[in-house]
């Protein structure tokens, strides 16, 4: 019980980081780590940024 009301205060922080971020790239990110939170798997994904296609490929393609 305990840990299920610490990730939904903390759901409930970072979704107020996100109100009042003003780059999108950070709000999206703070939404996605709010919604992990409250364990949401299903999260709209934003287009892909270079940063997010480096962490995806990393250690499952031919680059390795």
């Amino acid at each position: 019980m305990l840990d299920e009301q610490f990730r939904m205060q903390r759901a409930r922080m970072v979704r107020d980081l996100a109100e009042k971020a003003i780059d999108p790239f950070i709000k999206r990110r703070l939404l996605d780590l709010a919604a992990r939170y409250e364990g949401n798997r299903l999260i709209a994904r934003a287009t892909l940024t270079p940063v997010d296609l480096q962490f995806e490929s990393r250690g499952n393609g031919p680059e390795r």
